[in-house]
């Protein structure tokens, strides 16, 4: 565990990768890029803590490599990650 928690208005992890697990109100999950529904105008996760969240999103944690310095870095890192793990 790295200790580090999530950057206030971020969403990266919410809006960059894919979700294959069902979501309240995005039954197929996610495409990348798509904004979860969940997500908040403030970009919160409005199901976080909810046992409906799918396990892969309270499976991803914040970690300096992936969240780098800011908003814009996680972005690029999570859709980075996304594209080398995409099956064709």
């Amino acid at each position: 565990m790295s200790g580090l928690s999530c950057r206030a208005g971020c969403g990266a992890c919410c809006i960059a990768p894919s979700i294959s697990s069902p979501i309240p109100g995005m039954l197929h999950g996610k495409p990348a890029g798509v904004r979860c529904v969940q997500l908040t105008t403030d970009n919160r996760c409005a199901i976080f803590g909810d046992p409906r969240r799918p396990a892969v999103c309270a499976s991803l944690q914040p970690e300096p490599v992936m969240c780098g310095r800011d908003r814009q870095h996680a972005m690029a890192w999570l859709t980075a990650l996304e594209a080398a793990t995409a099956g064709d």
